[in-house]
C-alpha cells in the first residue's frame, strides 16, 4: 500500500500522519514543543528544537506503522507546513544564526512603514500592504537591528523551508505560499526590484520558489538511514498552515470557505481571479492550479481559551456551558487576548471589549466561543464586500473543529452549514499536497482524500438571537474605529 506523510510544524508542537493515496490515516504522532521566547511584541522560538521533534516525531510515526505491519518504503513521498511569516536566517552551511522571529512576532512596525513606501507599485498590483509581522518585515528589522548576522546570512528561510532542507540537504528552496509574506510577486512569478533596490536586501539572500506540490529533492542518506526511510522518498514542496489547512478543510470550489481555528482564527476562500484589499486586511495566495486563495488571518481565536482558562480540559467546559448556560449569554464579548488585530479589520492599537457581565465561569466560556464566532462572521461578510463569492458553506479545520459546541455556535451565528471533515488538522492538508502528483493536482487530491464527517445547520432559534447579538458586537467595534469601511 502507498503511504504519503504530512509534517505540520506548529507554535505547540510537530504532528505527522501518514496516510493512504484515498486519505485514511493509517498512523499519526504529536511531539511537543518545549522551548519560546516572549517579551512584549517579540516572540521566538529554536529552530533545532523543530527539527528534533520533527525527528522524533516521525520515528514515532514510522514505529506505529511497524506495528501494524506497514513497511516504512510505503512512504513515497512527503510534505510539510508551518507557520506563515516566520524567519529564520541561515548561513552558507545551513547552520541558524539567530532564533527564529515568530509569524506573531511585531516587532517590525516600523520595517513595515518602510517598506510599504518603497513598495506602492507592488502593492497597488498585488492588493495588500505589508504588516509587521510579515517575513520580509524581520528580514528588514535583522538588517538595520543585528547587521552582522544580516551580512552572514546566505538564506532567509521559513520553517517549512528549515525542515524541507533538513530532510534534502538541499538549502535555499521555497514554496509559493510562504514566500508570499516575503514579498514574492506571485503574478509575475519573481522576486520584486524594490526589495534590493529600496531596502537593500540582496535578492540572492532570498530563496527559489517553486509550487507548491512540485517535487524538490529526496530524502538524504544520512535522514534515510537515521530513520529508515527508504532514500527514494520524495520531498515536495509545503505550504503555510493556514494553506494546508485550506486543503485539509475539504473546500474545493467557488462559494467554499476554509476556517481554520487554533490559536488564531484563518480564513480562506477561492476566486478565480485576485481579490485586492487596499486596506491591507485581506491577501491572496496562488493556488497552484492558477486560481486564487483570498483570505487572511485574525489575531483573535483560541488564544482567548489559552490565556483565560489555561491548562483546562476544554470538552469539559463544553460539557458544563451546554448543561448550565442558555445561548446566546448575555454578553457581548471581543477576545483579543493582544493589542492591534489584522482581519476582519486593520488596526494595531485594537483592544479586546466585554458588554456585559458574566454570573459564571462558564458563561464567560461560552461568551469567549461566540466572539470569535463574531469575527469569524465579520470576516466572511468583509471578503464578501471585496469581491469573493457569496459564502454557500465553511469547512472547518483546526482544534475549534474538534468542539461540537463551537460549531454549533459558529454555524448560528453566521447562518451558514459549518462542515468538519474528518480530519482537520493541518498534516492532513500536507498529505494531500504529497499526494498532488499522484493525484494530478491539488484539487483531484481533495476531493478524492478528504471525506466530510459531520455538518452542522444553523439552529433557527439561535440563529434570530445572534443576528441581534451580532449587530451588537458589530456596533461595539464601530463606536471603537474598527469598521470595514
Amino acid at each position: 500500500m502507498d503511504l504519503v506523510a504530512g509534517i505540520d510544524v506548529g507554535t505547540q508542537g510537530v504532528r505527522c500522519i501518514a496516510s493512504d493515496l484515498k486519505g485514511n490515516i493509517v498512523a499519526e504522532s504529536r511531539e511537543t514543543i518545549t522551548r519560546s521566547w516572549l517579551e512584549g511584541v517579540f516572540f521566538e522560538q529554536d529552530p533545532e528544537e523543530w527539527w528534533d521533534k520533527t525527528l522524533a516525531c516521525l520515528r514515532r510515526l514510522l514505529y506505529r506503522l511497524r506495528q501494524k505491519n506497514s513497511n516504512h518504503a510505503s512512504i513515497k513521498a512527503l510534505a510539510v507546513d508551518s507557520t506563515s511569516g516566520s524567519v529564520i536566517p541561515v548561513d552558507v552551511k545551513g547552520r541558524v544564526l539567530r532564533r527564529a522571529i515568530m509569524y506573531n512576532d511585531t516587532r517590525a512596525k516600523e520595517e513595515a512603514f518602510l517598506i510599504n513606501q518603497f513598495a506602492k507599485t507592488f502593492i497597488e498590483n498585488l492588493g495588500y500592504k505589508f504588516g509587521a509581522s510579515f517575513a520580509l518585515s524581520k528580514v528588514l528589522w535583522i538588517k538595520r537591528n543585528e547587521p552582522s548576522i544580516f551580512e552572514q546570512t546566505r538564506f532567509f528561510i521559513h520553517p517549512t523551508d528549515f525542515i524541507n532542507a533538513k530532510l534534502t540537504g538541499e538549502w535555499g528552496i521555497s514554496d509559493i505560499s510562504n514566500c508570499l509574506k516575503m514579498g514574492y510577486d506571485l503574478i509575475n512569478n519573481c522576486w520584486p526590484e524594490f526589495i534590493e533596490k529600496d531596502l537593500g536586501i540582496p535578492l540572492c539572500k532570498l530563496p527559489k520558489v517553486v509550487p507548491t506540490g512540485e517535487v524538490i529533492g529526496t530524502v538524504s542518506k544520512e535522514v534515510a538511514d537515521e530513520l529508515g526511510l527508504s532514500p527514494k522518498t520524495l520531498v515536495v514542496a509545503g505550504a503555510t498552515d493556514g494553506t494546508a489547512a485550506f486543503y485539509a478543510s475539504g473546500a474545493h470550489g467557488l462559494g467554499d470557505l476554509s476556517s481554520t481555528l487554533g490559536t488564531t482564527l484563518v480564513l480562506r476562500g477561492i476566486s478565480k481571479s485576485l481579490i485586492r484589499d487596499p486596506r491591507g486586511r485581506i491577501y491572496c495566495h496562488r493556488h497552484p492550479e492558477g486560481m486564487w486563495l483570498p483570505g487572511g488571518a485574525s489575531n483573535t481565536g483560541g488564544e482567548c481559551l489559552q490565556k483565560l482558562f489555561p491548562g483546562e480540559e476544554y470538552r469539559a467546559w463544553d460539557r458544563k456551558v451546554s448543561e448550565s448556560v442558555s445561548l446566546p449569554t448575555g454578553i457581548v464579548f471581543y477576545p483579543l487576548m493582544r493589542e492591534g488585530e489584522r482581519l476582519p479589520f486593520s488596526c494595531q492599537e485594537a483592544r479586546s471589549f466585554k458588554i456585559g457581565k458574566e454570573n459564571t465561569q462558564e458563561e464567560l466560556y461560552a461568551a469567549c466561543l461566540e466572539g470569535v464566532g463574531y469575527v469569524e462572521r465579520f470576516a466572511i461578510e468583509l471578503l464578501e464586500r471585496l469581491g469573493v463569492d457569496k459564502v454557500k458553506k465553511i469547512f472547518a479545520s483546526g482544534s475549534g473543529a474538534k468542539s461540537e459546541l463551537w460549531c454549533r455556535i459558529r454555524a448560528s451565528i453566521s447562518g451558514l452549514p459549518l462542515c468538519v471533515p474528518a480530519s482537520e488538522e493541518a498534516a492532513m492538508g500536507a498529505c494531500v499536497i504529497a499526494s498532488a502528483q499522484y493525484w494530478g493536482g491539488i484539487s483531484k487530491a481533495v476531493r478524492e482524500m478528504i471525506r466530510i464527517e459531520k455538518v452542522f445547520e444553523p439552529d433557527p432559534a439561535l440563529q434570530e438571537a445572534y443576528q441581534e447579538k451580532y449587530a451588537c458586537f458589530v456596533e461595539e467595534c464601530e463606536k471603537r474605529g474598527y469598521a470595514l469601511d
